[in-house]
């Protein structure tokens, strides 16, 4: 082709170099960081507990990208860096999740294997029941002990409502397995219960309407949880608290983590083994099962048991092993 007849679709322009600096992997070290404990998560915004000499100083803050999908949830310890003034209109930015020392998880259903994390970092369960209004239902409690075990969180039962209703036979459920139990009257909370959660960090579980706000309202005065009745007709209560959110104790190093009220809790993440620790009342009698026994078969050794409390113990073991899908630990 002769010079003359080109035209600009025939010349190629090789494109000139980027005046932008590149990329580099390398990150800051934030060493200015500061650290805290997240408070609540709402729609990918944060409000941090900060670890400063004014303690329950709050600050709200978004994640950082370097993050990426890295979730954060209550109770995580996390970095911040930038505006920690708390300013309704400044914001930090978290640049790093520390590592978790427990994490509480559950799922949607046995047969669900997503399983998610409630709390991080929570050292104390506490599976709050009533008495009575509404009747108490152990498979929450049996599957929040399974929970907190698998969690390496250490569970403890608090009976409300005990001036409507008789605790004793809830109580005769659990006593051998050695859980440490408060009992509530008049809605007010001993200072038993108060001192047992100082200085701990202690996540709360329970169905609604037994009484959990108003706990966490006596623990942290300032919490102002919304309160509701039990319905008559269904005999269970009203959502009230709908979201996982936690609070400072006054007077104490400690933080309590209030959560909605529970309706579900799959354990598909849970492993046989974890399951069959946490009914070591029945440890002695399944002595006697064949070998490989799955506990829910003619020569299963718990068929001895007759009495009335220990058959409601064996039906909710073998009720669990029945929804469990992780066969070994």
């Amino acid at each position: 082709m002769k010079p003359s007849r080109l035209d600009e679709d025939d010349i190629r322009v090789r494109p000139g170099r980027s005046k932008s600096r590149p990329r580099t992997k390398d990150r800051p070290l934030h060493t200015d960081a500061v650290l805290g404990s997240v408070t609540t998560v709402d729609r990918g915004r944060f409000t941090v507990l900060l670890d400063t000499d004014d303690y329950g100083q709050e600050i709200y803050a978004v994640k950082a990208r370097e993050l990426g999908r890295k979730g954060i949830v209550v109770g995580d310890r996390v970095a911040l860096v930038g505006d920690s003034s708390g300013d309704i209109d400044s914001q930090a930015r978290i640049i790093r999740r520390e590592p978790r020392l427990t994490e509480l998880r559950r799922t949607a259903d046995d047969n669900d294997p997503q399983e998610r994390v409630i709390v991080a970092n929570a050292g104390y369960l506490g599976i709050v029941v009533a008495a009575a209004n509404p009747e108490p239902r152990t498979g929450l409690i049996d599957r929040a002990i399974v929970a907190a075990l698998d969690a390496n969180i250490t569970p403890f039962l608090v009976i409300t409502k005990c001036d409507v209703g008789d605790p004793e036979p809830l109580t005769l459920n659990y006593r051998a397995l050695g859980l440490q139990i408060f009992y509530i009257s008049n809605g007010i909370a001993g200072t038993e219960v108060v001192n047992y959660v100082a200085d701990k960090v202690t996540v709360f579980v329970g169905h609604s309407g037994v009484g959990k706000s108003t706990l966490i309202n006596q623990l942290v005065p300032l919490a102002q949880r919304l309160t509701g009745e039990v319905n008559d007709l269904t005999g269970k209560g009203k959502h009230t608290s709908t979201s996982v959110i936690a609070f400072p104790l006054p007077h104490s190093a400690g933080i309590v983590i209030d959560t909605p009220g529970i309706r579900s809790f799959g354990l598909a993440h849970v492993s046989r083994d974890i399951i069959l620790e946490s009914f070591s009342d029945l440890a002695v009698t399944m002595e006697s099962c064949p070998r490989a026994c799955s506990h829910n078969e003619p020569e299963c050794g718990l068929n001895q048991i007759s009495e009335p409390l220990g058959r409601q113990r064996v039906e909710s073991l073998q009720s669990l092993l029945a929804g469990n899908t992780i066969l070994n630990p």
